[in-house]
């Protein structure tokens, strides 16, 4: 596998930034290190680390993702825990925080229904039903939002009340054109075969 310069490394790591799928390897200087690492990066090594340091660094790395999911994907969307947002491609939907609950919330069982008293007590944080139509105001605002990144179709309304997320979108099946991610344009902009790409992600 061909090596990176000094600059590539950090070019790589703002492409992603927060870099949270890069471990890199073979970084030799430390001030390049603790660089890399400020930009997010999982971890940032000696090219002469051991292999059983490696293999824990890397589980270490796994199991932190594994505690608390930070990103889920639906389709095209990636939903970002962090920043209570989602993107799609290289572009964020700026949602407000309950739209982001809302979508978080159906998420967590895509295709299952999610009542409106599931929402107001898992999002709101209400344990009585208000005699308002915030949760409706809040999807039909999320609905435009996802609409206009070009993810219509995300969230559906049950037959039996409340909504759920569509099995299969039909934005996951549209050949729109969208904003590619940021760290792939980088790999193909360095000519990386998918496979290379594939292993400095990983």
């Amino acid at each position: 596998m061909r090596r990176l310069s000094d600059a590539q490394c950090i070019a790589l790591a703002e492409a992603d930034r927060p870099a949270w799928r890069l471990i890199m390897l073979g970084v030799e200087d430390a001030g390049l290190r603790a660089r890399l690492l400020g930009l997010g990066c999982a971890e940032a090594l000696r090219e002469d680390t051991d292999l059983l340091e490696l293999h824990a660094r890397t589980q270490r790395v796994s199991d932190m993702f594994g505690m608390l999911p930070r990103w889920r994907n639906i389709g095209a969307l990636t939903l970002d825990l962090f920043h209570r947002d989602a993107r799609h491609g290289a572009n964020w939907l700026g949602l407000h925080p309950r739209e982001f609950g809302v979508l978080w919330r159906l998420s967590d069982e895509p295709g299952r229904r999610v009542s409106r008293r599931q929402l107001l007590t898992d999002v709101w944080r209400l344990t009585h039903e208000p005699d308002t139509n915030s949760v409706e105001v809040h999807v039909s605002r999320l609905r435009t939002k996802l609409a206009l990144a070009g993810s219509a179709g995300v969230i559906e309304t049950h037959p039996e009340g409340g909504y759920c997320l569509a099995d299969a979108p039909p934005f996951m099946l549209s050949d729109r054109n969208t904003a590619p991610d940021a760290l792939d344009a980088y790999l193909r902009e360095l000519g990386w075969a998918t496979s290379n790409a594939q292993n400095v992600a990983d």
